[in-house]
């Protein structure tokens, strides 16, 4: 599925040298540019996914100056000593650029969750939501030449070649490491997050395992075990802790009748509540409310 980044910029003095080249991979959109740039240009850039800004080249006397708003005096950018930025989604930045006649970026928006199914964990959100502005790194640079080339080439290799160096790049800038190998048959991390999370939310009707399973790409069967590889219980039972968790809220609560919790919570009916409850918790609703109140 190809992905289309989503942009929201109010710029001028810009012209296209040869329009946009752009290449899609799994999850990621690279565009390489070269603009000429009029005696001033610049405006505001924000974008609703994560992105880098790698300025390859520029030509003139001035230098680009990166703002975090319209009235900050800005940071110069150099396309040896400041070329890269990682640009979170939705965060806003001014551009001011004057005395440049030429300028060629790299510019690679991705989309997270895709990125995060293909590493098959998790990416930390606070590495999402940290700009990185104006920074050198060789080996980032070695990977963005690489890419742009390939952009710009009218005899593309496979799809794969340019597909990896962009995953590379992000691993690098984001400092993405390898997490620690678990346990044989369980769920990446990001696998069991998204599980959990959908349990969680949706725990007061009846989940099919199937839509577990379609969460995390796997088949029922590989999903049930390795469900209960990772956290030592069935899907259906973690369920089934996670609507009692909400029953004993609402009886500590104190305001409902038991029928009325037994129908909030997803029971067929007061019985089944009680069978229920007194399996998994060992004791009688009304009695596993009157011991918390005697605490």
């Amino acid at each position: 599925m190809t992905f289309q980044p989503r942009m929201d910029n109010q710029i001028e003095g810009f012209s296209v040298i040869g329009g946009m080249r752009r290449r899609y991979w799994n999850g990621i959109t690279a565009d390489l540019w070269d603009v000429e740039c009029a005696p001033y240009a610049g405006g505001r850039y924000v974008a609703r996914d994560p992105r880098l800004f790698i300025l390859l080249d520029h030509r003139g006397r001035g230098r680009p100056a990166v703002k975090l708003s319209p009235k900050d005096r800005g940071t110069a950018q150099d396309s040896r000593q400041s070329p890269i930025s990682y640009i979170p989604a939705e965060m806003d930045l001014w551009v001011d650029i004057k005395e440049v006649q030429y300028v060629r970026h790299l510019d690679i928006h991705f989309d997270a969750e895709v990125i995060s199914r293909r590493l098959m964990e998790e990416i930390d959100p606070k590495r999402l939501k940290d700009p990185q502005l104006l920074f050198f790194d060789q080996r980032v640079m070695t990977l963005a030449e690489l890419i742009a080339s390939e952009i710009a080439s009218l005899e593309p290799l496979h799809d794969l070649y340019g597909d990896s160096l962009a995953l590379a790049l992000l691993v690098d800038v984001l400092k993405l490491v390898k997490s620690p190998v678990r346990k044989r048959g369980e769920l990446a991390p990001w696998q069991l997050k998204r599980a959990l999370d959908f349990i969680e939310g949706n725990c007061l009707r009846n989940i099919r395992l199937q839509e577990l399973a379609a969460l995390t790409g796997l088949s029922q069967s590989h999903f049930s075990h390795s469900f209960k590889a990772s956290t030592g219980m069935a899907p259906h039972d973690w369920q089934m802790n996670a609507r009692l968790a909400k029953a004993k809220q609402l009886l500590l609560a104190g305001e409902q009748p038991l029928i009325a919790v037994a129908a909030d919570t997803g029971f067929a009916d007061h019985a089944h509540f009680c069978r229920v409850f007194r399996k998994h918790v060992g004791a009688t609703p009304s009695r596993w409310k009157k011991t918390q109140q005697a605490k």
